[in-house]
């Protein structure tokens, strides 16, 4: 179980990996104290052979294992990938091509939603992991023996995992569903924060249009600022302060003293004097300048009656097709389709629209009746009066 830290035995595992349908992947990494995540150890195999690659190791170039990601005639399967391939965008500049997550194609296949890997192996394989290693430190060296085999376990078992799930996809006729749900994964828009759209992964608390404006550039500042200097947003500033600042918008250092969400004396650092300026670009800003609010509905609540049918409805199309609920329609799918019968969401669009969306929609007009039965919830036609 040695650790691959050469990088002419990583060219020749790689270009041996080249040769196959598939290649396994998962990842070690820390990122408590990071804004991107460090790379620790990189576990990857074949169905012939397994290896543990030591980014750590002085003089190892990675070169020869991101062109094999970046080779499209191999599959490159992972199990929740999205931090993984993280790892690897930062690295390259691309997202790997052609993977697979066997967590998404496990949830239109019916093991739930977000199924975690060590209920995946014993599902499937009968095997229980040990899983005891998960928190441990992977940037300390030497590394363990059971780090190891934990390490390799998450790449050996995801083998045998990705085969039976390819071939009950297979089998069902489901592949365009799980590609559907792949294109996400597939676009570097998943992994790369742009500062000026930072503020959209914010819960808008605000109601006011300079709010919003102030709202957005702090939310850019602080993105970048954590970007530049590889730690947390959280470390920048929490998000309760940016909400404060951005209706507060303190324009002096004694401002500052009287917020609840920034630390004393934070009126006084280099950051507080960047946040001021910004804060007085936006006073400065003229009405015609200050962004729209979004649009609030007035109508009758999606949380509503209507809202309740057609998550009873979700369920029981869910557990009748074996498919996790979220890969069908997702909470603000059903509240926008009681809003609008043309609403721009992925369950009004392609298999879901067949699956659900039009189901949702007889429902939501009365043409369809909801019964609870033995067997479940069914389905009844209502005729018109």
């Amino acid at each position: 179980m040695d650790l691959v830290t050469s990088t002419a035995v990583l060219a020749e595992f790689s270009a041996r990996a080249a040769g196959y349908d598939f290649v396994t992947v998962d990842t070690e990494f820390l990122r408590e104290t990071t804004y991107w995540p460090k790379l620790c150890l990189i576990q990857a195999a074949t169905d012939d052979e397994a290896v543990l690659i030591d980014p750590l190791a002085p003089g190892l170039d990675l070169a020869p294992f991101l062109e094999l990601m970046n080779n499209p005639a191999v599959v490159k399967v992972f199990h929740a990938a999205r931090q993984d391939i993280e790892i690897f965008v930062k690295l390259t500049g691309q997202v790997p091509q052609n993977i697979f997550d066997t967590q998404v194609a496990a949830s239109v296949c019916g093991f739930g939603d977000s199924v975690s890997y060590d209920n995946l192996v014993r599902s499937i394989t009968n095997v229980d992991l040990d899983k005891s290693s998960r928190f441990t430190d992977w940037s300390a060296r030497p590394l363990t023996d059971k780090q190891k085999l934990y390490a390799l376990a998450d790449v050996t078992h995801l083998r045998d995992i990705y085969k039976a799930l390819r071939k009950q996809i297979e089998d069902t006729g489901r592949g365009a569903w799980v590609e559907d749900e792949m294109s996400v994964l597939r676009s570097i828009d998943t992994y790369v924060v742009q500062p000026d759209t930072a503020w959209e992964r914010l819960k808008l608390k605000i109601n006011r249009p300079r709010d919003l404006a102030a709202l957005k550039v702090l939310a850019g500042w602080r993105e970048k600022r954590a970007q530049d200097t590889d730690q947390p947003r959280s470390r920048i500033l929490k998000d309760d302060a940016l909400y404060e600042l951005a209706q507060q918008r303190p324009l002096s250092p004694e401002d500052f003293e009287k917020l609840r969400a920034v630390p004393r004396g934070f009126g006084r650092s280099s950051a507080a004097g960047e946040i001021m300026n910004l804060l007085k670009s936006v006073e400065a800003l003229t009405k015609a300048q200050l962004p729209p609010m979004p649009e609030r509905y007035r109508g009758p609540s999606p949380k509503g009656a209507v809202g309740d049918l057609l998550r009873v409805l979700l369920k029981a199309v869910s557990e009748q097709h074996g498919v996790a609920t979220r890969i069908i329609a997702t909470s603000d799918d059903i509240d926008a389709i009681v809003l609008d019968d043309e609403a721009d969401v992925p369950a009004l669009k392609g298999w879901r629209r067949k699956l659900f969306g039009d189901k949702a929609l007889a429902v939501k007009h009365g043409r369809v009746g909801l019964a609870a039965t033995r067997k479940g919830i069914i389905e009844i036609p209502i005729k018109e009066s």
